[in-house]
């Protein structure tokens, strides 16, 4: 029997895509989709946004890679930058959400041997959350189907479900090795989990009060996505650290662990570092993704858009059995439904609309990029309601991925 090249870890759609443009993509042939996924919260400016594509192509036209033996300057720009909107002190670069989250593990253990002294230090995770697929943060994921056939998982991590405040004061109150709390201020894999608004005020309480660090983890929230440029920023509060990554790039691989105050001098030379984090290629996309959040006003753009796409969804969906509740934050958009439909996202692709099904398979979760226009939004709300009103109407007869796209929707 025949190995396939390519590792069968994905479940992939049967698509293929060659270029893209702002909120669409083109496959091979000639058919074109409307991208409400962004690459998995990826491509927050769109396909082939021209600052990130003049970024991209200035910097490999004289530079691509040097290594953190030596100074890097536009990497030290994009730290200025990113300090400057979070209120952190300062950054690590590496490659992704799940090396941007390893290094806040490492910093958590380091801040409880080094300032704390304690033997085990142990951090709270949440239920249902997910901050990568690396050993220690896939120990760190609170998703058992994700985790099985890995173990022995790495210790040192005390589980709490998401949003109970009780829970965490009831950790407090029993085991003296935790050292910080590391939690997704909205949980994405989970299918938009939004807790209470003061349940990061709360933990922000709770960590001063017993010397942990507060470690957010706004890989899929930062950047734009949720309103603001970080998710806490609605919370007028300060993390101890927050990692992000995602739409830090807009689809060139980096990520980032920012740390403030006690927190910040605990990672020094010698104690974590990476070849390729932080290089001139992915700081200069980076920096043109950054500038163009900032002066485009992209945040409240997210607002505004988000709240235009759940509005045209309850409108039209509201009265729905099969849906029970449509969510957001900015650009963060749930429809939860009252029973699977994981066909939802094939029947989808064969309209023209990319997007995703989690949270059990009950959770269609839509994050567009910042950059969609109104009428493209609107598009988006009227096919998938069509999509999901004959859906929830048991025209639901199995779905082939091989079926192809009407014709009319081939690129002129």
């Amino acid at each position: 029997m025949a190995v396939e090249s390519i590792m069968t870890t994905y479940n992939r759609l049967s698509v293929a895509f060659e270029r893209g443009e702002g909120s669409w993509l083109y496959d091979t042939d000639g058919n074109k989709y409307l991208d409400a996924l962004s690459g998995i919260a990826v491509c927050g400016l769109g396909h082939s946004h021209p600052a990130v594509t003049h970024a991209i192509c200035d910097q490999a036209s004289k530079l691509l890679h040097t290594s953190n033996l030596y100074t890097i300057p536009n990497q030290q720009q994009l730290a200025d930058r990113l300090t400057n909107i979070s209120g952190m002190d300062n950054v690590f670069f590496g490659n992704s959400g799940a090396e941007a989250n390893e290094a806040a593990i490492k910093l958590a253990r380091r801040y409880g041997h080094v300032v704390r002294n304690i033997e085990n230090p142990a951090i709270i995770v949440m239920e249902n959350s997910f901050h990568g697929r690396t050993m220690a943060t896939l120990s760190a994921t609170g998703n058992r189907a994700a985790q099985a056939g890995f173990e022995p998982l790495v210790s040192g991590f005390v589980r709490a479900p998401f949003n109970d405040i009780e829970a965490i004061k009831t950790i407090a109150a029993n085991n003296p090795n935790i050292v910080a709390i590391l939690a997704e201020p909205i949980q994405g894999e989970s299918g938009i989990q939004i807790p209470a608004d003061d349940y990061l005020n709360q933990l922000r309480d709770i960590c001063d009060a017993n010397e942990w660090l507060l470690m957010l983890d706004e890989v899929q929230t930062g950047n734009g996505r949720s309103g603001k440029y970080f998710a806490y920023q609605h919370n007028d509060i300060l993390p101890d650290v927050v990692t992000t990554a995602k739409g830090l790039g807009n689809g060139v691989p980096i990520g980032a662990c920012l740390a403030r105050g006690k927190a910040a001098g605990i990672l020094i030379a010698g104690t974590h570092g990476s070849t390729y984090g932080g290089n001139p290629l992915s700081c200069a996309a980076a920096l043109a993704v950054v500038n163009t959040i900032i002066d485009e006003n992209l945040c409240d753009r997210a607002t505004e858009l988000g709240n235009r796409i759940t509005s045209g969804l309850e409108e039209q969906l509201g009265h729905t059995d099969y849906v029970e509740e449509i969510r957001n934050k900015g650009l963060l958009i749930a429809i939860q439904l009252s029973e699977a439909g994981t066909e939802l996202a094939v029947l989808s692709k064969i309209k023209g609309i990319l997007l995703n099904i989690t949270g059990g398979g009950k959770v269609v979760r839509l994050l567009p990029p910042l950059t969609m226009t109104d009428s493209e939004a609107d598009l988006l709300v009227n096919t998938l309601s069509q999509i999901i009103r004959v859906y929830a109407a048991d025209e639901r007869d199995p779905i082939s991925q091989d079926s192809s796209p009407a014709d009319e929707r081939r690129e002129q």
